[in-house]
């Protein structure tokens, strides 16, 4: 009895210590209106377009989406670029094909059936022109951090001064998001780094959420779908049971005079 006792306390004991520290590393992230949030949530179209035009001149230099060929830009549910931009888009970059009739590898202008141009040719590449760090493909990262898009968002904006008494590595950049504070990318977005091609006026907070709906959208291209599905669905169950409810009411009353 008094073993089971002992291992009584030394439960609750570890139950309460790990329920304090995730309290304490619990993270207040930067929050916004997701248009994609909730039931009837879509993607804003300007938004997606906006974004990929921050991934592209931003964040393609060294993180790649191996997952997303250039059609998917002109996909419904997407940024829905018409298809004659989308294959202008498409046409911009240039991918290794072949081998020819002569047995040799050659570049052309990409098509819509193409994967993204990836940055680098390999991971070690990639290592070697990051100083070691090998940058994530960020097709799924919002479904790989923990946060999701309110981390990403966060991260993003996150870059500040080390307070006194961190001290960081060369290379290394205080991010008070980050996991550990620490981090080697350098802060990617500043105001007017880019200009939209739609007026929008590009505030690191814009382009911040602006490139996590990309993302978002790169992770759950079918979200949308899912939405109007699910939707669907709950009409259907609500008509399936107040038929069911009158069926069984009618049945019910039956039996009932019969008695």
């Amino acid at each position: 009895m008094k073993n089971l006792i002992k291992l009584f306390y030394i439960i609750s004991f570890f139950i309460l210590a790990t329920a304090h520290s995730l309290s304490a590393e619990k993270v207040d992230y930067l929050k916004t209106d997701w248009s994609f949030k909730g039931l009837f949530g879509k993607f804003d179209r300007g938004s997606l377009q906006r974004g990929y035009q921050v991934y592209t001149e931003v964040c393609a230099a060294c993180h790649s989406m191996k997952y997303l060929s250039y059609r998917n830009l002109a996909e419904k549910g997407g940024p829905e670029f018409p298809i004659i931009q989308a294959k202008a888009i498409a046409a911009s970059f240039e991918v290794v094909d072949g081998p020819n009739a002569d047995g040799e590898m050659f570049t052309r202008p990409a098509k819509l059936s193409d994967k993204f141009v990836m940055p680098y040719e390999n991971e070690k590449a990639a290592q070697a022109a990051n100083g070691g760090a090998y940058p994530p493909d960020m097709s799924v990262l919002v479904k790989a951090r923990g946060g999701g898009v309110d981390y990403i968002y966060s991260l993003l904006q996150g870059y500040e001064d080390a307070p006194s008494g961190v001290t960081l590595d060369e290379g290394v950049h205080y991010n008070k998001y980050m996991y550990g504070n620490k981090i080697k990318m350098s802060a990617p977005l500043s105001d007017g780094i880019i200009e939209y091609g739609d007026g929008t006026v590009a505030s690191v907070e814009q382009m911040s959420k602006d490139v996590t709906t990309f993302l978002m959208w790169a992770a759950e291209p079918h979200l949308e779908a899912r939405h109007r599905m699910g939707f669907k669905a709950i009409i259907y169950l609500i008509i399936l049971t107040v038929l069911v409810y009158f069926s069984m009411k009618k049945i019910w009353s039956r039996v009932e005079s019969e008695v």
